[in-house]
């Protein structure tokens, strides 16, 4: 399964985001936002509001979500 976390480095809930996925041994793919001028842009338009944007197939949301992320990982163990 693909995660994709669109992040800006610098934002803590990118950071906290990041750490609770790792914590709890989701792979993902962090793409930096700050250096995606365009990516940004399309996160925008795809009516997100927050950073940061967490894809998968089965999930996606804004923002930094403990819930969502304990499910994903849950679907993952699965």
């Amino acid at each position: 399964m693909t995660v994709t976390v669109f992040t800006n480095p610098s934002n803590p809930q990118c950071k906290a985001t990041e750490q609770e996925l790792s914590k709890l041994g989701v792979r993902y793919v962090a793409v930096d936002l700050t250096q995606n001028p365009s990516t940004f842009e399309q996160i925008k338009n795809a009516g997100f509001k927050q950073i940061p944007v967490v894809i998968s197939p089965n999930f996606s949301w804004s923002g930094h979500r403990p819930d969502l992320i304990h499910q994903l990982a849950q679907s993952i163990a699965a």
